[in-house]
């Protein structure tokens, strides 16, 4: 029942985004909109920024299920491109109406939980550090959330398609190469000695 009735919140929210900007959205209209009481509101959030930041990580993890490895990580990353698009009027109210850092914070959730998981996958069998796997998933999170914030800030125009095959071409084998580099065990070698 909790699911539902923050869904129902959450369509809500968007539903009232289409009529007017999010700073003069109450916590009442919600609840009005939804046909609940305030307080069955704040049973499941502490304010709308929560509710925000609920309903953005739930679409976007649902846009990510099934896309967490290395041969699929580009079909979550679109997918997250998609989400986005599709609750534009939503996303462009919240880049407007929050702070920068809190929707740079709420994307590098997401796509540090993509990429940790791609770059887990291919250490595989390698020893290599947590703090290593940390800072190579951290490079490419922190470039792919840059990449997402000018296409918001451009209006969601390009194709993101084209991003995404532009950053494949960039992470084409680097991971690997970057976990090579980073091996504490020794590699193996054909002297006999």
């Amino acid at each position: 029942m909790s699911q539902i009735t923050k869904r129902a919140l959450e369509a809500s929210l968007k539903n009232l985004l289409l009529q007017k900007p999010l700073e003069k959205i109450t916590i009442n209209d919600i609840a009005e909109d939804c046909g609940i009481s305030r307080m069955t509101f704040y049973y499941h959030f502490k304010d709308i920024y929560d509710l925000i930041e609920w309903s953005c990580v739930e679409d976007a993890s649902q846009a990510l299920e099934g896309h967490k490895t290395y041969d699929t990580w580009q079909e979550g990353f679109l997918a997250i491109f998609e989400a986005v698009a599709a609750n534009k009027p939503f996303i462009m109210n919240v880049y407007h109406s929050v702070s920068r850092e809190q929707v740079e914070r709420y994307l590098y959730r997401l796509t540090y939980e993509l990429l940790i998981a791609v770059v887990e996958e291919k250490a595989r069998g390698m020893l290599v550090s947590a703090a290593d796997k940390k800072f190579i998933a951290d490079f490419y999170k922190y470039g792919f959330v840059g990449l997402m914030l000018d296409w918001i800030r451009q209006d969601m125009r390009e194709d993101p398609q084209l991003i995404i095959d532009r950053l494949a071409a960039l992470m084409q084998g680097n991971i690997g190469r970057a976990l090579a580099v980073c091996r504490l065990d020794p590699p193996l070698t054909n002297n006999p000695d």
